[in-house]
């Protein structure tokens, strides 16, 4: 069974973290982070936490300022969704990595990160700003473009300080402060993964449904034209959350699709002993 534990990442920041015990002696640490919109306890994390803890151990995780608060599947804290930034995501993933990596049954295990969504970025870039310390990363239904927002979005962000976006699943408005923008307007280089990528040499995967979009699959395309090496799994006929939905409904093949491929990445990566 997960467990469950928070640490704090500042001011008002704290991070809800559930770790999934590895049942055989481990292989390596998984960190899991979800994307936009998204959550730890989404339809698919949990489940696919607890298949990859076969053989890892596993930790998923909410970003501080995704909205999500003691609640662990409502979005209740909409003022500081509002100014989550890259540059606090990356800040969280930093607080998180650097206990786990204190951590006496962690610290020693080699580290992967995987992402789904904006969550795969996050976990790009903090591979590129955190050389050697990521043994791979492994993007499920990755972005490689930080800017999600629309042309509208980023008018009334600029023009009136907030923008909102909808939450098709609950209804809601979420709101989008300037900040959001200003922090990637400020950090352009930094965050322009795909040029990044082309000096970086930490192993990567692309697993991405048939089905997921179109924006998000050119982006996978131009990264794999960058980095050749890194191999681009396409799962016939996912979608971008290959199949499943909130609540969980059960899985699916091209979850396990997914699983199964993550697994085979992290045995090819790791050294042989």
């Amino acid at each position: 069974m997960n467990r469950n534990f928070k640490i704090p990442a500042g001011a008002d920041a704290v991070l809800r973290c559930s770790h999934f015990p590895a049942q055989t002696p481990a292989k390596s640490l998984i960190v899991i982070a979800h994307g936009y919109k998204g959550f730890k306890d989404w339809g698919m994390f949990p489940y696919a936490a607890s298949s990859l803890s076969m053989e890892h151990e596993v930790i998923t995780f909410n970003f501080s300022h995704a909205g999500i608060g003691e609640d662990p599947e409502a979005f209740t804290e909409l003022e500081k969704f509002a100014r989550n930034t890259y540059q606090r995501e990356l800040k969280d993933m930093e607080v998180l990595l650097s206990y786990l990596s204190q951590h006496p049954k962690f610290g020693g295990l080699p580290l992967f990160l995987l992402g789904h969504s904006r969550g795969a970025g996050d976990c790009l870039l903090y591979a590129l700003d955190h050389p050697g310390e990521i043994s791979g990363v492994i993007s499920w239904n990755g972005v490689t473009n930080l800017d999600l927002f629309t042309d509208e979005q980023k008018k009334d962000m600029k023009d009136k300080g907030r923008a909102y976006v909808l939450n098709g699943r609950t209804g809601q408005q979420m709101p989008l402060d300037a900040i959001i923008l200003e922090d990637l307007e400020q950090q352009q280089e930094r965050y322009n993964l795909l040029k990044r990528m082309e000096h970086s040499t930490f192993p990567a995967i692309l697993i991405q449904g048939s089905q997921d979009g179109a924006r998000l699959r050119l982006g996978s395309e131009q990264l794999i034209s960058i980095r050749p090496d890194i191999d681009w799994v396409q799962i016939p006929g996912g979608n971008h959350t290959f199949g499943t939905v909130h609540p969980f409904a059960g899985t699916t093949s091209q979850l396990e699709q997914a699983i199964a491929e993550t697994g085979d990445f992290i045995d090819r990566t790791l050294p042989s002993h």
